[in-house]
């Protein structure tokens, strides 16, 4: 369940980030209350998974999961350029979180 919940707020990691990118320092309503409702959600979900898992392993996967979603999402909406070794870097990304839950 720690690692459900934990995927999970890596996830709102990711929609917080975004959303505080969108809020335009606060001044935009909807993407500030996402932000803050996201950032409380996904803070919650990981000291939840921080009970049974190692700190530094649910920090790593969670920092992981929300960067390469981040970016992921910028990369498809048109926010940000797309590369070949951004792509591969983010690969290599992933490859780490899975290699932290393969190893736990």
């Amino acid at each position: 369940m720690s690692w459900l919940v934990l995927v999970l707020s890596g996830v709102l990691e990711a929609v917080w980030a975004t959303a505080l990118g969108r809020s335009e320092g606060f001044t935009r309503l909807v993407p500030t209350i996402t932000f803050f409702a996201a950032l409380g959600l996904s803070m919650a979900g990981l000291a939840y998974a921080m009970r049974s898992l190692p700190v530094g392993t649910a920090y790593a996967v969670w920092v992981g999961i929300g960067a390469v979603l981040t970016v992921t999402y910028a990369m498809v909406t048109g926010d940000e350029a797309v590369s070949a070794i951004k792509v591969l870097l983010l690969a290599g990304i992933v490859g780490c979180v899975i290699g932290l839950k393969v190893l736990h």
